[in-house]
């Protein structure tokens, strides 16, 4: 137990100098992370990063539920300067009071993608339909519609994926599917941008 302490007091002490940004640190933090296996907090550095795993359109066809907020960075560099791992579980964990607030549930709040680049959701129990465009390479996914278009970033969880969203984009989401009502609580959304450069919010979803 000493050992697996000293292992990570090191590894996020070079999380917070910024020198994670080599791939041989990235591996050693999440390679510390990852042995010790809590899905709810812990996540793979890769999974973390847009555009590092990449995920085709096949794998994206399906319907995917509402399991809990998602977060990501927009590169190992920003990830690292935040705080790694560790405070993007922190993060989830800060949103989870305002998705409730606002009532997004695995109930209410599912995207549904076809083959044929239709997609199909709900938030909150509001619909919106369109279609959509999804680019591999850098984990893009526009979504279009008469109402609302919007863009978002796909990242892998441990048994699904995530939409994550710049947060102004998803604060938008979150008002028109009914989140109109003047809670401070939806403030949480933008604070998190302001304090951590380079995070996207959004839903971890499961099949």
């Amino acid at each position: 137990m000493k050992k697996i302490l000293s292992l990570l007091a090191s590894a996020f002490l070079l999380a917070g100098c910024g020198t994670m940004g080599s791939s041989d640190s990235g591996n050693i933090l999440g390679s510390i992370l990852g042995s010790l296996g809590n899905e709810n907090t812990v996540t793979s550095i890769a999974d973390l990063v847009i555009g590092k795993i990449r995920i085709d359109q096949s794998q994206l066809v399906g319907t995917w539920k509402y399991h809990s907020p998602s977060c990501a960075f927009t590169s190992e560099n920003l990830l690292a300067k935040a705080g790694g791992a560790a405070v993007a579980a922190q993060i989830k964990t800060k949103l989870e009071p305002t998705f409730q607030q606002v009532g997004v549930s695995a109930n209410n709040t599912y995207f549904t993608f076809t083959q044929d680049n239709q997609f199909q959701a709900k938030i909150n129990g509001i619909p919106w339909n369109g279609t959509y465009t999804y680019d591999p390479e850098s984990g893009t996914l526009k979504m279009k519609s008469l109402l609302l278009s919007s863009t978002a970033f796909i990242t892998r969880s441990t048994r699904g994926l995530n939409l994550n969203f710049e947060s102004k984009k998803l604060l938008n989401i979150l008002q028109v599917a009914g989140a109109m009502s003047g809670n401070a609580n939806l403030q949480t959304i933008s604070d998190l941008s302001k304090n951590y450069d380079g995070v996207h919010l959004g839903f971890e979803m499961y099949k």
